[in-house]
């Protein structure tokens, strides 16, 4: 390859990546996925559906020498927001000031968003770019609107290459604090009014 990529999949199965396969024997497997077009390149309605449910994502950048960080954001379903096919934004909220993300997005725009959504066992990766923006208060508006949480202090807007989706093997099944409160109230609830009508039967008798 001489930086062209081919295939939507190449932006992760390099030269190298591939030769591996080679030799493991998946490369047969993953080459038909390629001619297939596998992996999409913008974000589908079940992709943004799934990205509107999410609390939590991981960020991954590099510095330009290619030191890798990762970064976990959170907030309530439906801060990562999908501005188009191509494009995610979410407020960037100020922390422990270390700016790690910021400088690595500062010389290298190479990105990658991890999202993983324990209850289901479905976890999707995402390639592309990301940038930094500062000075747009209509933007961080636009990102806090209906959170109820101080703006933000800058923005991250993150444009997709490639994406695709891992199957839920080994993905242990894990759920929401305020999901099992639910379940359990709800739980809860039906128990008391079995009770009531067990108490109600045992009268007429």
């Amino acid at each position: 390859m001489t930086g062209t990529i081919g295939y939507s999949s190449d932006i992760a199965f390099t030269p190298a990546v591939k030769a591996i396969q080679t030799r493991k024997g998946s490369r047969a497997s993953y080459a038909r996925r390629e001619e297939a077009g596998a992996w999409k390149t913008e974000i589908t309605p079940d992709l943004a559906a799934f990205i509107a449910e999410q609390t939590s994502v991981f960020l991954a950048t590099a510095t330009a020498d290619g030191q890798p960080y990762i970064q976990h954001r959170g907030g309530a379903a439906g801060f990562l927001h999908v501005r188009d096919a191509k494009t995610i934004a979410f407020a960037d909220y100020r922390g422990n000031r270390q700016f790690i993300t910021t400088g690595n997005l500062s010389e290298n725009a190479k990105a990658y968003l991890f999202l993983i959504d324990y209850a289901n066992r479905r976890r999707i990766k995402i390639w592309g770019t990301a940038r930094v923006v500062e000075d747009d208060p209509a933007l961080l508006e636009e990102l806090t609107a209906g959170e109820g949480t101080p703006r933000g202090e800058q923005a991250i807007v993150f444009t997709v290459g490639a994406w695709d989706s891992n199957c839920p093997q080994h993905i242990p099944q894990r759920f929401e604090a305020a999901d099992v409160a639910a379940a359990l109230s709800q739980r809860d609830r039906r128990i008391a009014a079995l009770e009531a009508e067990i108490a109600q039967l045992r009268g007429k008798t």
